[in-house]
């Protein structure tokens, strides 16, 4: 019997050793097509904290007149962020999803069947690592007999790519369940923080403790949650000193206008 083409195989096998790195990786492109390098661009280096105290006076005046111009229009940019963070969930069950499907639904309790696998009897066990990735298998040979007649010979074949296979799968069960469930409870978290703006204070208080919790509510008080998302992506960029001494000038600041406003 003719051998397939190489080309042929190979063909129907790379998108499917390429699909998940392309899924997983669309996430992190749309956020960056969509984040533009705004926050390495208004950051402006202030990540360093050893810097001429003119520099750092000129890039803070720059950031804070940054922001008080464009105060309450960065609603989209935070919700662009949760979104691919919610995208980042749904693409974990997806590929939950898809190899439970092709492994005809066994994926799913794989590894739960294998941690069980491990506490059963020695003349009980029932390897559900061998059962979906076979190490032996019957294998049917034809070949042209001295006559020039197709002749069929049954043999055992081994299959030592399975070995590697089921600690392979075995490692992706346990790592897109440890996944989803950390991203879950991200969302939950990111979710809070949308609902209820009472607990912002706190959690921007709580990323750098240097910050005055008075500042902290007074802050989180007068922005929207774009803004506020904006403030503690910066908190996480800059150096702690540094974002102290901003954060209270900029207090100040939204004050000063709000009470001119008024």
């Amino acid at each position: 019997m003719a051998e397939p083409e190489p080309e042929v195989v190979e063909e129907a096998r790379y998108p499917m050793r390429y699909r998940p790195a392309i899924l997983c990786y669309t996430p992190k492109w749309m956020w960056d097509a969509w984040e533009g390098g705004l926050l390495r661009t208004i950051v402006m280096g202030l990540n360093v904290g050893m810097c001429r105290e003119e520099d750092k006076c000129k890039k803070k005046k720059v950031l804070m007149d940054y922001l008080l111009k464009h105060i309450k229009r960065h609603k989209l940019y935070a919700l662009r962020y949760f979104f691919c963070e919610a995208l980042c969930l749904v693409n974990i069950i997806g590929q939950l999803i898809l190899m439970n499907n092709f492994f005809d639904g066994e994926f799913f309790s794989y590894g739960l069947r294998v941690m069980a696998f491990s506490n059963q009897p020695q003349e009980d066990r029932f390897d559900p690592m061998v059962y979906i990735f076979p190490r032996v298998t019957k294998c049917t040979f034809q070949k042209f007999g001295a006559s020039g007649s197709i002749q069929t010979h049954d043999s055992l074949c081994i299959l030592p790519l399975n070995i590697v296979n089921e600690k392979t799968y075995i490692f992706l069960w346990f790592w897109y369940i440890i996944l989803a469930t950390l991203l879950s409870a991200l969302l939950i978290y990111r979710a809070v923080i949308l609902a209820a703006p009472s607990v912002r204070p706190y959690i921007l208080h709580r990323r750098n403790r240097m910050i005055p919790f008075d500042i902290a509510k007074a802050v989180s008080r007068k922005t929207d949650v774009g803004d506020w998302w904006i403030l503690y992506m910066l908190n996480r960029n800059m150096d702690p000193i540094i974002y102290r001494e901003f954060i209270s000038e900029l207090s100040k600041k939204i004050t000063e206008t709000n009470n001119v406003r008024e």
